[in-house]
């Protein structure tokens, strides 16, 4: 089943169940995903399902940061509940061990040696990892394993 037709078949069961916080996130995920729709012009893959996902998930974890630390629990709270949701619908994150390995290979790959080469790393890293790793933590392990540049 895509994750579009999972989707709609969540929407239903919550709407049955009166779950109105998950209801109402999981209408947001799906407008998202129809305006990605509608910007690309063509029915969405699961693989540009995955890319709205997970910018919808980085949006809620800065929206959780953000109203923490104002105090506002009672936002921080339905941002849960959408991060909940979205996060249901993302593959398994990798764990740091998986990652570091991906970016040890990938590093390997490019020849990469410096941290001026950050940028050609972490293209090539990327598309590896979509959805399953932040990627400021990607960006952190890429730093870690490039040896900083020699000052002259």
């Amino acid at each position: 089943m895509s994750i579009l037709e999972q989707l709609q078949s969540d929407m239903i069961k919550a709407a049955k169940a009166r779950e109105k916080g998950r209801l109402g996130a999981i209408r947001f995920v799906r407008s998202e995903m129809k305006y990605r729709e509608i910007e690309l012009g063509r029915p969405l893959k699961d693989e540009d399902a995955i890319e709205v996902l997970s910018r919808l998930s980085k949006r809620h974890r800065e929206s959780i940061e953000q109203f923490t630390s104002a105090g506002r629990l009672d936002l921080v709270e339905n941002e849960e509940v959408g991060l909940g949701v979205v996060t249901g619908y993302l593959p398994e994150a990798l764990t740091e061990d998986e990652l570091a390995a991906i970016v040890t290979e990938t590093v390997a790959e490019v020849g990469a040696s410096t941290r001026g080469q950050i940028g050609l790393v972490m293209k090539a890293v990327m598309p590896k990892v979509k959805g399953r790793a932040d990627g400021k933590i990607v960006r952190d392990l890429v730093q870690a394993a490039l040896v900083p540049a020699t000052e002259d």
